[in-house]
């Protein structure tokens, strides 16, 4: 079994094989028919390699999408049927109908270049299906039955096969009314020689978005721009229902730095106003505070109240923030241990040339408290955690006003069990002007473990006002309405979630569950083997479902799967597994070690339906006040 097949156009070999070479000089195992015999039965041979391998990835050019491209459809079809579909595109086109749901990475214009962000971004989405752990929709928050031991990233790391595509467009209410003051910041192009520069246009996109916010502005957030990033400037005011648009491009080189803005009216495409900065290195905060300052003006927000709150947990120091820049891309392209500790040697290099980067600082606590999570054995996860709290609590101490510190200090707590502690900070952010998406549905995510539907709720369609073609946050009302024991009303808005990003996983699991809660255990399997082999939300949905099916070999087998992968760190999910067969005592004695190594799916237990055989216990009891939840009014 290949860890990638390549799906393309016979035609586009040559423009293709450059990419085979670059995957398997990373040491992955690449198929593509360029490596079929002359005596094979090609189609034979095509299909067996297309059902095996991990990941399939399609390549979308002018070719493969015109009528001749017919083959590549079909395989495309096939791999999203498996939850293994990985889109990319080489030139610029619009995907077949059908096909556009997961936003395709682009590798037009590339050279073959490992070191290209763009061959990076395509590498790390590749290594995470072939792992087994794809990325959520750009967002590491998991809202299925019980919590991931991964932590959340402010402003999430993108991972292009689940961030939401065109089709998302259709969930918007045609005709929906524009404020005034909203907008959308669509990623700023990066025109420098060295494709290497796009950590410094996305990060400059990005800091644009949150001044701009803090400046009282209604700002798009991150996925919904960047799912109509090839729109012009009407179609995607249109589809994202703003009444603005800001465009632009950097070109940047050791001796000159070139940024072009632009404000456009997104009713008719009119300029309200536009900018080009040459300038020289160095002065890459001033062009972003002109900006953003410039915007608010244009859109008549208190240019006051702009200015104080632009620079709200920023620098002056362009060199700590080209580094911290840095350090974020590095968490959104990377999903391992590697990754995480480069990163944190970033933030703490901008952190020593300012000590007062309180951006930085919050960054580097979600950075320690993800890379705990996922990389440290059961029984170590308490001085990461440590470590997690202090860098956040730096990060208040200098910027109280950053949303970004509040949800990192947060999720540290929450991963510590410290729940009142959690809901405190979570609430502290919420009231905050720049709070991003990612970290409201954080918010929603702990008061759904509180059994407090309807600010849980509240919650996540506002997420979904603010970042409407975000998959997670629409799957997020289904999970909040599966909590409530409203399986029958969660699938409906799962599907959705699942139609904007097939390969999102924890979409996938949730609505598996609500169907084997229904007894549609059929449909459940087949949603459960549409998540990648070796997730641990499938080993567990797997052996629950094979259970109820009689099929107790089955069942062992997966559980002994999930036990060899994950061991001790996956305790409360074998508490889940024993609970659904009637075994309390091996349930308890779970639950036990859950509590033990401090698991944060214990979070989960008071609304977790897969314990329910447990609760008339009165050990359940005293679990659940050792756990000191609070109360759903405090809400």
């Amino acid at each position: 079994m290949s860890d990638v097949f390549v799906s393309y156009k016979a035609e586009d070999r040559k423009r293709v094989q450059p990419l085979v070479a670059a995957l398997q000089a990373q040491g992955l195992t690449v198929w593509w028919d360029a490596q079929i015999g002359g005596g094979d039965e090609w189609r034979r041979s095509i299909e067996q390699q297309l059902d095996a391998a991990r990941c399939v990835l399609v390549v979308w050019s002018k070719r493969s999408t015109g009528p001749e491209g017919r083959f590549v459809r079909d395989e495309a079809s096939r791999a999203m049927e498996r939850g293994v579909y990985l889109p990319v595109r080489i030139d610029n086109v619009r995907l077949p109908l059908g096909f556009g749901e997961t936003q395709a990475l682009s590798l037009s214009g590339w050279r073959g270049s490992a070191d290209d962000g763009r061959f990076q971004a395509v590498l790390a989405a590749v290594q995470a299906i072939v792992s087994g752990k794809p990325h959520d929709g750009g967002h590491h928050i998991h809202f299925d039955t019980g919590v991931s031991r991964r932590g959340v990233l402010a402003a999430g790391a993108v991972g292009a096969a689940a961030v939401a595509g065109v089709g998302g467009w259709l969930l918007l209410k045609p005709g929906s009314a524009e404020a005034a003051g909203s907008i959308a910041v669509l990623p700023f192009a990066n025109l420098s020689s060295d494709p290497g520069q796009a950590y410094f246009s996305d990060g400059l996109t990005e800091e644009l978005r949150s001044a701009l916010a803090r400046a009282g502005l209604q700002v798009v957030g991150r996925t919904s721009s960047e799912a109509v990033k090839n729109a012009d400037a009407e179609t995607a005011a249109r589809k994202l229902g703003v009444a603005n648009i800001l465009t632009g491009s950097v070109r940047r080189s050791p001796d000159t730095i070139r940024v072009s803005a632009q404000l456009v009216k997104g009713s008719d495409g009119l300029e309200r106003w536009s900018q080009d900065y040459d300038r020289k290195p160095g002065d890459e905060l001033t062009i972003q505070s002109d900006i953003a300052e410039n915007v608010a003006q244009a859109l008549s927000v208190a240019l006051g109240r702009a200015k104080a709150a632009i620079g709200v947990g920023g620098t002056n120091n362009a060199a700590a923030q080209d580094l911290y820049l840095k350090a974020r891309a590095q968490l959104r392209a990377g999903d391992n241990e590697s990754a995480y500790r480069n990163a944190i040697g970033l933030l703490n290099s901008a952190i020593a040339l300012d000590p007062k980067y309180a951006d930085a600082y919050a960054w580097k606590s979600l950075a320690i408290n993800y890379m705990t999570g996922s990389v440290a054995s059961a029984g170590s996860f308490d001085a990461g955690y440590a470590q997690a709290v202090e860098a956040a609590k730096q990060a208040i101490a200098l910027a109280p006003d950053l949303p970004t510190g509040h949800v990192a200090l947060a999720g540290a707590y929450e991963f510590q069990l410290n729940l009142p502690g959690a809901l405190s900070e979570f609430q502290t952010a919420e009231r905050l002007p720049d709070i991003d998406v990612s970290d409201q549905l954080q918010g929603a995510n702990l008061l759904t473990r509180m059994g407090a539907w309807d600010p849980a709720m509240n919650l996540a369609r506002d997420a979904q006002k603010r970042d409407p073609l975000n998959p997670l946050a629409i799957g997020f009302e289904g999970y909040v309405l599966a909590s409530a024991r409203r399986c029958s009303e969660a699938i409906a808005p799962l599907q959705r979630s699942i139609q904007l990003a097939p390969t999102l996983s924890r979409s996938r699991d949730q609505l598996a569950l609500c169907l084997m809660q229904l007894g549609r255990l059929d449909e459940a399997e087949a949603q459960f083997r549409m998540i990648p082999p070796g997730d641990v939300y499938r080993f567990t949905g797997e052996a629950i479902l094979f259970w109820r099916q009689g099929n107790r070999t089955a069942s062992d087998k997966a559980l002994a799967r999930l036990q060899q992968v994950f061991g001790d760190t996956a305790s409360y999910q074998y508490a889940q597994i024993y609970a659904q067969r009637g075994d309390k005592e091996r349930a308890f004695a779970a639950l036990d070690r859950a509590w033990a190594v401090h698991d944060p799916g214990l979070t989960n237990i008071r609304v977790d339906a897969l314990v329910d055989p447990l609760r008339s216990d009165p050990r359940f009891a005293a679990m659940e006040k050792k756990l000191n939840f609070p109360p759903p009014s405090a809400a």
